[in-house]
Parts: C-alpha cells; structure tokens; sequence
C-alpha cells in the first residue's frame, strides 16, 4: 500500500463515544496497514457506534478483497491475467478498476496501477520494508519493454481480459481514497454529517466542528513538526504522497517506493506533493501521478485531471503551488524560502 505523509489533526480530539451531543469523539481502526482516525462531531452515541461499526466491517472486507499480494479476489484476478485467462470480477472491484482506468488516462499513465509487477520487482509488495540490493537492470527494462497498462484490459460485465500478461493489478496508490470516499457515505446513510476520516493521512472531512471549520496540518516532508495548515470544511479530501515513509536503502542510496512506470524507476527529486480535492480517490491517485510528473509536468497533469489546489516539495525545498493552494495554505514559522507560484488551474 501506498505510503502517505501523515495529515495531522489541529484540532484536540476527545476520545470514546460517551460524550453527550455536540461533542467531538475519535475512533480508531487498524486497516490497510495503517490506522484511520474516524472523527466525528454531534452524532448521537448510539447513531455513532453504529456506523463507525459499519464502517470498520467495511474496511476489513475492502482490505481482503483489494490486497494485491495476500490470498483473495485479486490475487485470483493477477494469477488469471499472467495465465492469459479470463477473471470474473467481484463486484466491490469493479468500479475500483473502471474508475482507475479513466484516472489513468487522465494522467498519462503516472497514476496506473498495472504496475504491481514492477512493484514487486522492487519489493515494495511485503509488510516490511525491503532490504538488499535493487533490481537487476535487465529485470526492469524487460518490464518497461512490456508495457503492462490499465488500458491493456477489457471488462465486460464481471469479466476481465488482459491483452498484455505483465497486467498486476495493484491498487495501493488508490484504494484509500476509494475506501475513504465509501466510509463517507456510509456515515451520511446514517444521519452523520460532520465528520473527518483520517486513514494514515488520506484524510476527507464532510460539514464542520461547531459551525467552524476542520483545521488539518501537513506534516513537513523534511523532518518533524508541520510545514503547513488547511481549513476545511463542506465536502473536501486532502491527500499526501512522499517518497520517505516507505523505500528502501542500500548502500546509502535512498530509493522510494513511488515508481515510474516510464522508466521502472523510483521517483528522485521530489519529497511530497499534497492535492485538495472533494473526491478521495481521485485526491489519492493524483497525489501520486504529481510525484511522478515532477515540477516541470506537474502543473499540466493536474489540469487534466481536474485538479485545482496542488503543492508540490521538491527534494530542495522548494515549493511549487497554484495561486488557489497559495490562498489555503497557512505555512509554520519559518515558511520555505523559495516559493513558486505556476499559472491558475
């Protein structure tokens, strides 16, 4: 799964649902290999301990019938796919894979999660971290000259076709966001409107806490404590790539597990990039494209995939954002020294 910057709450958070009304109360679920924070504002308790069980039935299911490399659904689907046989799909995947394929198109392919061959080349398909050398070169330009894509694949009804074998499906750069997006809904089916769903720093916050915006922090992708806050509130996802919570290090060299598919390469040159977006899945699949694309593509990526509020941190520091980031952002003392405003969105 994708490893995100924490996205770290400003606002103090009671915790227990025994709080009367009108009273903020936290919940905590461990999933996806992370820990996602429910938060929620004025719900009554029992309303409350309802859906946030709903919820937590939901995000085990999801992590069963998701997970690319552990017994279950898609697994079956990846072994298919390399056999060059057809794989029935399981209903909760297939929007999964339908709006993937449009997010990547979008993005030119920086955001495609065909690319779980290559992410098991480099060892990022594991619990812990990879040790060891990376791969051979050889073993990446076979990758890259195979080409696996999201377009390689045709769906028809629950019926999944690959034209390309090297197709692995690996959902760990979107599948947060999406699940982030279904945990929303099954709160408002509930009557809860006011809420934030933190899961490891894919964070969507719906309504607001008293009438007051939710404030969110960003935590600084080079070192401790907050390179900035948000406020949000309404219907809004804000999410987090980097390259420093999950890579892996061999001889001193840093390689993050954010890859190229147009090289099979590990990102360089860029620490974090943090989107806005009122839908998750979308937030998260372009946080990653962004990564990818770098300061000299990002701008242009975004616009195609409809994205509005960007910032971008290079491996210097430097901070590349659109004016109506600019306009969000409230940046910790002392702000970054090299601040780069590109055209609107």
């Amino acid at each position: 799964m994708k490893s995100l910057f924490t996205l770290l709450l400003a606002a103090l958070l009671l915790s227990g649902c025994s709080e009367p009304p009108h009273s903020v109360s936290n919940h905590q679920v461990y999933v996806f290999g992370t820990l996602v924070d429910i938060t929620v504002w004025g719900a009554h308790p029992e309303q409350e301990d309802k859906a946030v069980a709903a919820i937590t039935q939901d995000f085990q299911r999801m992590h069963h019938e998701w997970h690319a490399w552990k017994p279950g659904p898609l697994v079956e689907i990846n072994k298919a796919i390399a056999a060059g046989e057809p794989a029935t799909v399981i209903p909760s995947l297939i929007p999964i894979i339908e709006q993937s394929t449009v997010l990547s198109r979008q993005s030119e392919g920086l955001f495609d999660p065909a690319i779980g061959g290559l992410l098991n080349l480099w060892g990022f398909q594991g619990d812990g971290r990879p040790n060891g050398p990376p791969p051979e070169r050889e073993a990446i330009a076979a990758w890259v000259e195979a080409n696996p894509r999201m377009d390689d694949l045709t769906l028809q009804g629950d019926t999944l076709r690959s034209a390309n074998p090297a197709v692995q499906l690996d959902f760990g750069a979107f599948a947060k966001g999406y699940a982030v997006d279904l945990a929303i809904a099954r709160l408002r089916e509930f009557g809860i409107d006011d809420a934030i769903i933190n899961a490891g720093g894919d964070l969507r916050a719906i309504g607001s806490k008293d009438g007051k915006p939710w404030r969110v922090g960003i935590r600084h992708p080079q070192g401790q404590g907050v390179l900035a806050a948000l406020e949000v509130s309404g219907d809004e996802s804000v999410f987090t790539s980097g390259n420093y919570e999950r890579y892996r290090e061999y001889e001193g060299v840093h390689y993050t597990h954010i890859l190229d598919p147009r090289n099979g390469m590990p990102v360089d040159g860029v620490t974090s990039v943090t989107v806005i977006h009122d839908n998750g899945a979308v937030a998260d699949a372009a946080a990653t494209a962004l990564v990818v694309a770098g300061p000299s593509e990002w701008h242009r990526i975004a616009r195609q995939m409809g994205i509005k509020y960007v910032m971008l941190v290079d491996d210097k520091g430097v901070v590349y954002m659109n004016p109506r980031m600019q306009q969000r952002v409230q940046f910790q003392e002392p702000p970054p020294a090299d601040i780069r405003l590109s055209d609107p969105l």
